[in-house]
């Protein structure tokens, strides 16, 4: 498989709920976050922000990294978003 994919995590408002997914189109799928139509979880607790993103040439790997994050502990999460992204902006409009 040549397509390549994204591993992305969304947070709410106050950056206290965490939900980490995969895309092959990472513009797309955090504009549906953004709209309320993404999942019945982002929905109910309002995680439109993307907070943090990775990129794998191949989707399977893109899965196989969601599926490792997933198993993290908060912590560990929180600090590999704030490696990349310290005051935890959301980085939809500095897509592309």
């Amino acid at each position: 498989m040549n397509d390549g994919g994204f591993v992305y995590i969304v947070s709410n408002k106050h950056r206290t709920v965490l939900y980490i997914g995969v895309t092959n189109d990472i513009r797309r799928r955090i504009y549906e976050h953004k709209q309320s139509a993404a999942s019945k979880f982002t929905s109910l607790y309002n995680c439109r922000y993307l907070v943090y993103y990775e990129w794998f040439p191949e989707i399977l790997h893109a899965i196989d990294r969601e599926k490792q994050l997933k198993n993290w502990h908060r912590e560990w999460k929180l600090n590999l978003i704030k490696l990349e992204n310290p005051e935890m902006k959301d980085l939809y409009e500095g897509l592309f």
